[in-house]
């Protein structure tokens, strides 16, 4: 690395850095007064407050990377060129590559940064800080409340389309892993229903892998007419066939955005988007994690044209349009994620075409004012 490359690389780092803390405290500090009153009311201990803090900092990074990237960029980007510095480089016969490889060398490193932490960091972040703070909760209700009303999820619904089951639960505890007002309606390929199974509660059976229900009725009903011909109540009863997982189950219950990649990739895993459709949104977020640590080539190429050829007499110009085609590329993003949701685009094109599309506009301002 020359020595004008190490020069341009710590006048970005150092904004870079200061801009990184700053958000981070910022999001911090957000989160703990969100939480800390719950923590306070869980009874947790001071390290116990460190310690989800802690854990919970890195699903932050994804975020703030870019946009620290981009303030710093602009910054002392900026600086250089109200200087004059950068118009001194090229008088010497320095094009703007020259003058700014270093930034996009850093640009493809924290790509790569942000692709681990998005596969392999992030993930084990999202998830050891929830539990963490999900067992703190259960601990507390432990003194007051009955173990079917800790962790509850109301209404949660399954659609095991393969082997033709629709679950409903009115309760489901996160805690006892035990279900409460359950009605499990069986079809057949056709979507005729042949059965159906209501129970007080259940459980998941772990050492045999299968659900037990207490104080139930099973139907059994003619597909073709809609008829009930079969109705026996049972006490307890074990279905060796009903396999659902009900990690599963809970997972499904939270939006995908709110899952981590490896809760994703088990979800698709056990539920290919072949069999049920309503998988696409998760399919879709686990590609956009993937894409989207890119951002950062995204950011290099859009601040780099604007603030080294900003309006002198108002350099907020540059800044603002740089600004304004961040925010493009996020509505793009919104936008081809919906179409690929809806079907209307392929989801591997709807996940990157945002990201080529704002490529190809940055390298193309790059050359303009090279």
């Amino acid at each position: 690395m020359s020595l004008l490359d190490r020069y341009v690389f710590s006048e970005w780092l150092k904004i870079f850095v200061l801009a990184l803390a700053a958000t981070l405290g910022i999001l911090l500090l957000e989160r703990l007064y969100d939480d800390l009153p719950d923590f306070i009311n869980w009874g947790a201990t001071t390290w116990e407050v460190i310690k989800y803090f802690g854990l919970y900092t890195p699903s932050f990074l994804p975020t703030i990377i870019p946009i620290s990237l981009l303030i710093s960029l602009l910054f002392s980007l900026g600086n250089l060129h109200r200087n004059n510095e950068v118009v001194a480089m090229r008088s010497a016969g320095m094009n703007l590559w020259r003058i700014t490889r270093s930034l996009w060398f850093a640009g493809l490193v924290l790509s790569a940064l942000l692709l681990y932490l998005n596969a392999r960091l992030v993930p084990w972040s999202i998830e050891q800080s929830r539990v963490l703070k999900d067992n703190l909760h259960f601990a507390a209700d432990e003194q007051h409340l009955e173990k079917r009303f800790i962790g509850n999820i109301p209404l949660l619904c399954f659609d095991n389309q393969v082997e033709g089951r629709l679950w409903f639960m009115n309760n489901f505890s996160e805690y006892s892993y035990e279900g409460f007002g359950i009605n499990v309606y069986q079809h057949d390929p056709y979507g005729r229903e042949t059965g159906r199974i209501t129970a007080r509660e259940g459980y998941y059976d772990d050492a045999d892998n299968h659900w037990v229900f207490l104080d139930g009725r099973e139907l059994k009903v003619d597909p073709a007419s809609g008829e009930v011909y079969h109705s026996k109540t049972f006490d307890k009863r074990a279905y060796t066939d009903f396999t659902e997982d009900p990690v599963l189950m809970k997972t499904l219950s939270k939006k995908p955005q709110d899952l981590s990649y490896f809760e994703l990739q088990m979800i698709l895993e056990k539920i290919p988007v072949e069999t049920n459709p309503k998988m696409k949104s998760y399919e879709i977020r686990m590609i956009n994690i993937l894409a989207s640590p890119f951002r950062c080539l995204v950011v290099v190429g859009i601040a780099i044209p604007f603030a080294v050829a900003g309006v002198r007499t108002n350099p907020l110009v540059g800044v603002s349009k740089s600004v304004g085609l961040f925010v493009l590329y996020y509505l793009v993003s919104s936008v081809c994620r919906l179409l690929g949701e809806q079907e209307l685009l392929p989801l591997m094109i709807s996940a990157w075409l945002p990201l080529v599309l704002m490529l190809g506009l940055s390298f193309y301002l790059f050359r303009k004012v090279s």
